[in-house]
C-alpha cells in the first residue's frame, strides 16, 4: 500500500534520507535525489520555502533588492524562488551536496554558490557580511546540528535577520527541543532577539502514519525569525 496516499517511490526517497546514518551517506542520497527533488517536494506539498520567505519578507525592512542574503542548505533553489518573488535579488547559497548545487546554479537566481558541509566546516563568508541568513528544512535530526547557530550569527550583520525552520513531527521532537534550548540560550545572552516563532500545522505531507499529526496525513513545523543584536536604533527624524 502507498500509506498516506503518497507514491511509494517518493516515500522511499524521503525515508532513505531521514534514515541515513552518516552525513556522507546523506549527502550522496541528496546528490542522487537532486534531479527528482522538486517533483517530490511538490507531491509532498512542502510549504516551508514559501512560509519562511513570507515571514522573512514581513520582518525585513525595505528596500530588499540590494540586501545580501545567504541561503544555507539551499538545495535546488526553492527558497531562492520564493525570495526572488518577494524582491530579494542578491542571493548567495551554500549546500553540502554538489548535485543540489548544480540544480541551484541552473536557476540563475544566485550570484554565488559554494559547497559547504555545515557543522563540519565554517561558512565560506566573512563576519557580519549578510543582511539575512536563511536555513530552511536543514535543521533536523541527523542533518545540520543546532551547534551551528553561532556560525550563522557570525556571518550576519548586527541588526540583520535569521530565518530558521524545523519540523515538529515525532521523530524530530528531540532535535527540536535541543534547537529551542540553543535558540533560547542565545536570546538570554542577548546575541539576538526573537521576532517570531510560528507553528504551522500543515507543513508537508507525512510519509508514515506514525509521523502524521493526529491522523491529518500532514506533519507540522515552525518558522523562527531572529534579529541579531545590537539592533540599530532608528534615527530620530
Amino acid at each position: 500500500g502507498t500509506g498516506m496516499g503518497l507514491p511509494a517511490a517518493v516515500r522511499d526517497r524521503v525515508a532513505a534520507v531521514h534514515r541515513s546514518s552518516t552525513l556522507s551517506e546523506r549527502l550522496r542520497l541528496y546528490d542522487s535525489w537532486a534531479a527528482r527533488y522538486e517533483q517530490d517536494v511538490a507531491v509532498l506539498e512542502y510549504r516551508a520555502p514559501h512560509l519562511a520567505a513570507a515571514s522573512l519578507a514581513f520582518a525585513f525592512p525595505a528596500p530588499r533588492a540590494g540586501a545580501r542574503l545567504l541561503d544555507v542548505a539551499c538545495g535546488t533553489g526553492l527558497v531562492a524562488w520564493e525570495l526572488h518573488r518577494r524582491g530579494f535579488r542578491c542571493l548567495h547559497g551554500v549546500d553540502g551536496s554538489a548535485g543540489m548545487l548544480e540544480r541551484a546554479r541552473s536557476t540563475g537566481l544566485y550570484q554565488e554558490l559554494r559547497l559547504c558541509v555545515l557543522g563540519r566546516e565554517p561558512l565560506p563568508a566573512p563576519a557580519e557580511h549578510y543582511d539575512a541568513v536563511t536555513v530552511v528544512g536543514a535543521l533536523g535530526e541527523g542533518q545540520v546540528p543546532s551547534t551551528v547557530l553561532p556560525e550563522l550569527l557570525r556571518v550576519t550583520k548586527p541588526g540583520g535577520f535569521l530565518c530558521l525552520t524545523t519540523r515538529s513531527n515525532p521523530s524530530n521532537l528531540r532535535y527540536k527541543a535541543e534547537l529551542e534550548a540553543a535558540l533560547g540560550q542565545l536570546e538570554r545572552s542577548r546575541a539576538w532577539q526573537k521576532l517570531l516563532a510560528q507553528e504551522v500545522e500543515y507543513w508537508e505531507r507525512a510519509t508514515s502514519e506514525e509521523e502524521s499529526a493526529r491522523g491529518t496525513g500532514y506533519i507540522s513545523g515552525v518558522v523562527y525569525i531572529y534579529q541579531k543584536c545590537p539592533v540599530p536604533h532608528l534615527e530620530e527624524g
